[in-house]
Order: C-alpha cells, then structure tokens, then sequence
C-alpha cells in the first residue's frame, strides 16, 4: 500500500493536475472575488469563511476525475483489483494521495489567502482545522464520484453532478465553523458534524467505491 501511494504522488506530481492546479484555481477565486464584491472590509469580513471554503471545494473537485482514469486507460486498474490488496484498500490509498497533493496544501495556504479576504484574527485557527478535517471527506467522497463514472468516456461533468449534492453537508458546516469562529461563538455543533462526516466518508465509502469499481470492470 505504501508503494502504491507513492507511485500515485509521483504520477501526480509530474502530471501537474492536482498540486499546481488545484492551488492555482483557489488562488484565483480569493484574488477575484475582492474584484467583484467590492474591497470593504467589513463586506469581506462577513463572506470570507464561505469564499474560502468554496474554493476549496472547488480546488479538490477539479481533480477527481484523474483518480481513476489514468489507472483505468493504461490496465492497472484490472492489475488492482486482482491483486492481493484489498479493492477497498486501493479506495483508499487513492483518496490518500488526492488530499496529499490536493488537500493538504490549501489548507495550508488558506491563511494566506485569507489576509486578501479580511478574515477576521480569530477565525484563522479555526479556518486551519476545519480545512483540517473536512477535506479528507472530500477527497473520499470524490473517490468515490470517481470509481461510479471511471469507464465512462467525458465522465467528468457527469461525475460533478453526483458527487456536489454530496459535499453540500460539509460545505455548510466547514464554513459554520469558520464563521462561528471569526465571531467568537461556539464552534463545538458544526465541529462536531463535519467531524462525523469525516469519520463517515472514511468508514463506509471506500466500501462503496470498490464495488462501483467492480461493476464497471465487469
């Protein structure tokens, strides 16, 4: 499993669709967004913890579709699923990979971004730990969006629509916990629930994914 999570990392790195894309992309809507509001600081203020939280949804959505496919076009996805590893395992190496090369660096550069949208001082700890932990959902929940439509030939758009509605529950409660934070009040309820999401994603849908794989290799 070790050697199958390294192998993904470099495959992503020399692709270039995960790390500079996805960073580039969340760069882009904190620089756009000041553009279009206008540059008050209290209307910044007020619409940075969902901004923020967008864009990184954003950012992870944009390669999903690379998961899979590359594994699926060349045959080590049939080589996956006959080997000794677990399919559900695979799942999850995978998803691993995606939010290491995805995930990881826009939580940590969401600070900085943050400055461009005056995030109130308080809400950045809060910023770093929701990110923290509600985009490894993301990356499981796209793994999984990912293995229902690897097969499928311009899977993309078909694989945005079925795996958005499924992130919807841990954009509202990540942004509620920056908000909440940024304000001073209790974050523990949003905390709490994208926290559950997270635990989740992780126990059941690798489950889910690696069937999806196995009815589309059929």
């Amino acid at each position: 499993m070790i050697a199958l999570l390294i192998r993904d990392l470099r495959l992503a790195v020399r692709a270039g669709g995960g790390f500079g894309l996805g960073l580039a992309f969340f760069l882009l809507v904190a620089v756009i967004v000041p553009l279009g509001v206008g540059p008050e600081p209290a209307t910044l203020a007020k619409i940075s913890p969902g901004i923020l939280w967008v864009g990184a949804l954003l950012s992870c959505l944009l390669s999903l579709d690379r998961i899979f496919a590359l594994d699926f076009e060349d045959g080590s996805l049939d080589l996956l699923a006959t080997s000794p590893m677990p399919l559900e395992g695979v799942v999850t190496v995978k998803a691993l990979a995606h939010w290491l090369v995805t995930g990881l660096p826009l939580v940590l550069v969401a600070p900085v971004l943050g400055l461009l949208l005056n995030l109130p001082g308080a809400g950045y700890a809060w910023l770093l730990a929701s990110l923290a932990l509600g985009t490894p959902a993301l990356s499981v929940i796209g793994a999984f969006g990912a293995a229902l439509t690897v097969g499928l030939k311009r899977g993309g758009l078909l694989m945005s629509l079925l795996v958005l509605p499924l992130y919807l529950p841990t954009l509202i409660f990540g942004a509620e916990v920056v908000r909440r934070g940024a304000q001073g009040l209790a974050v523990g309820t949003p905390l709490a629930l994208l926290a559950g999401i997270t635990a989740g994603s992780l126990a059941l849908l690798p489950f889910a994914a690696a069937a999806a794989i196995r009815v589309n290799l059929r």
